[in-house]
């Protein structure tokens, strides 16, 4: 019984670190692809998950398929996290 009650309190404990993990999606506009240099810029509202205001900035991208779909003027929703030092950005809906 009591390997049940540890096993339901680390469970709550998972699921509680998941959701504060949970990644925040941020709105955004493209405002340049460069395919060549491997980024794109965005004019994007506050990156709260790392503490940056509303800007406009360079930002790599986890893979180049994400940036083979994004296009001028496009509005975005996105994830950044820093990878290698680098802010990338990891999702794209």
């Amino acid at each position: 019984m009591r390997n049940l009650r540890i096993f339901i309190a680390a469970l709550a404990l998972g699921a509680m670190a998941f959701s504060a993990s949970a990644a925040e999606y941020t709105k955004g506009v493209v405002k340049k692809v460069d395919l060549e240099g491997k980024k794109v810029t965005i004019i994007h509202e506050e990156l709260k998950s790392l503490e940056m205001p509303a800007m406009t900035m360079v930002f790599r991208t986890a893979d180049d398929a994400m940036l083979q779909q994004l296009k001028e003027g496009q509005e975005i929703e996105f994830t950044a996290d820093r990878v290698n030092g680098k802010i990338t950005i990891t999702a794209i809906k």
